[in-house]
């Protein structure tokens, strides 16, 4: 049974982060002065990601956990429980969800392509989107999806395309694709808790 247990009428996320952290960082501004929903912490397995140093400029809680935490269902509800989140955001998280906190918890992911193109294992960033330019697609785009035990096979919730111009390098690419997240991630996210 997925946990929703906040009574409050306050709906909390956490969001899970691996890199940079510019998705998480547009999801805080966005519900900042939001009195329905917070962000309530950040969690990353990478103790040099980016997002580390925007939490801190944002006062956003932030913690570190090892990949045994990571990756061990059990000790990953721990830490997830002392938050008791409504939602759990991955942006930009390259670990696999383990299934006992699937079962617990409403997750959903953001992928930089139009699944089920481009999706699995080590299809992130610019592997993504070296891909969409070798088969020389004429428009890629962002998927947001429910997460399910399989990597990119969850439930698609939204998607939003962009042309490829068949001058685009991959970069070109990342950046359109940068601009629709920062569009609609956090929209999406609303809609979702608020049914």
């Amino acid at each position: 049974m997925k946990s929703n247990s906040n009574f409050s009428g306050l709906k909390k996320i956490v969001i899970l982060a691996s890199g940079g952290g510019s998705n998480a960082e547009n999801i805080i501004h966005f519900f900042a002065y939001n009195h329905t929903v917070e962000v309530v912490c950040v969690l990353t397995n990478n103790p040099r990601a980016g997002v580390i140093d925007r939490c801190k400029r944002l006062k956003t809680p932030c913690s570190v956990l090892s990949k045994e935490t990571c990756l061990d269902g059990n000790l990953l509800n721990i830490e997830l429980g002392q938050f008791r989140p409504d939602l759990i955001v991955l942006a930009g998280y390259l670990l696999k969800i383990p299934s006992e906190v699937i079962q617990q918890y409403q997750i959903i992911n953001i992928h930089p392509a139009l699944l089920p193109k481009y999706g699995g294992k080590g299809m992130y960033g610019h592997h993504v989107h070296e891909a969409v330019i070798a088969s020389q697609d004429k428009e890629s785009g962002i998927t947001i999806h429910y997460v399910n035990a399989q990597y990119d096979k969850g439930q698609i919730i939204f998607q939003a395309t962009c042309p490829i111009e068949p001058t685009d390098t991959a970069s070109e690419v990342a950046e359109k694709i940068h601009q629709l997240e920062m569009t609609h991630f956090p929209t999406i996210i609303a809609q979702i808790l608020h049914g």
